[in-house]
């Protein structure tokens, strides 16, 4: 038997093996009624991992039909593989683990640095890959937190959420926002499997913050959504703010969250500042 009909029918038990191991909620799908497949269905994986339902059955029978790499990493990301594991069926198609890129400081271009000042004094930053907030102009910096003036490993959202006693302060519904903002990071983390980025931020949190210990288990996933936000000012009291999200065209990874408040609470934003 050709070597490479062994590799795609071992790649094909383990991709079975790790769908049968997952349920609906880790994935964030709804369980619905009389589910007799054990684990996720396969449709269910395919439309995770953006490929189609009959491409993905060729891969569990073992067909060799030699997946791409993108699609290796779409179906690590959808099957919640581990580091190990992803570099495993990479050498089992490939012949050799998948290159890690290197952890590069994220920058901004001056355009979008520009932008997001020039939008005060309606509140707005971008976050990178794993919430580094990468640039913030003056009202924001006034509602939540200085981000300059932290020390550049504090300079994160989730950081700054789960570690400094401010953030309680600011967010009035911290439990729900914190829990979020954690769903979030997790559903970011499945599409950079093995990422160091990820996986260094996260074991700090969980060193830091019961919260993360507590929450991180239940394996809640949610996507990049618009809003409303409560924020608590000890100058302005309690507003509510309207947000946007957008991300970046050059990189999608990079978030450009912008605020509204009512045409009362934007008058005395602008006067804080």
């Amino acid at each position: 038997m050709p070597q490479s009909t062994v590799r795609a029918r071992e790649l094909g038990e383990l991709l079975r093996s790790r769908r049968e191991r997952l349920q609906p909620a880790d994935v964030g799908l709804p369980t619905g009624t009389r589910r007799r497949t054990r684990g996720l269905r396969r449709e269910e994986v395919a439309q995770l991992a953006a490929i189609s339902s009959t491409y993905y059955t060729y891969l569990e029978q073992g067909r060799d039909v030699r997946p791409s790499r993108q699609v290796l990493d779409s179906l690590s990301a959808a099957l919640r593989l581990d580091a190990t594991e992803r570099s495993h069926i990479h050498q089992l198609i490939h012949g050799a683990p998948p290159a890690e890129t290197p952890a590069v400081a994220e920058t901004l271009s001056p355009a979008v640095v520009s932008l997001v000042d020039r939008l005060d004094p309606c509140p707005a930053y971008v976050t990178g890959r794993c919430w580094d907030v990468l640039a913030s102009n003056r009202a924001a910096r006034a509602l939540w937190t200085d981000w300059p003036a932290r020390p550049p490993e504090a300079r994160n959202l989730l950081w700054w959420m789960f570690t400094d006693p401010g953030a309680r302060q600011v967010m009035v519904d911290w439990p729900a926002e914190a829990s979020a903002l954690l769903g979030r990071f997790r559903t970011a983390a499945a599409r950079h499997p093995g990422d160091p980025g990820f996986s260094t931020l996260l074991e700090r949190l969980h060193g830091a913050s019961p919260e993360v210990r507590s929450w991180w288990p239940q394996y809640r996933v949610v996507p990049l959504s618009s809003g409303t936000k409560r924020l608590r000012h000890p100058v302005l009291g309690e507003i509510e703010l309207e947000h946007v999200v957008l991300q970046l065209a050059d990189d999608p990874e990079r978030k450009l969250v912008t605020f509204t408040a009512t045409a009362q609470d934007q008058a005395r934003i602008s006067q804080l500042l």
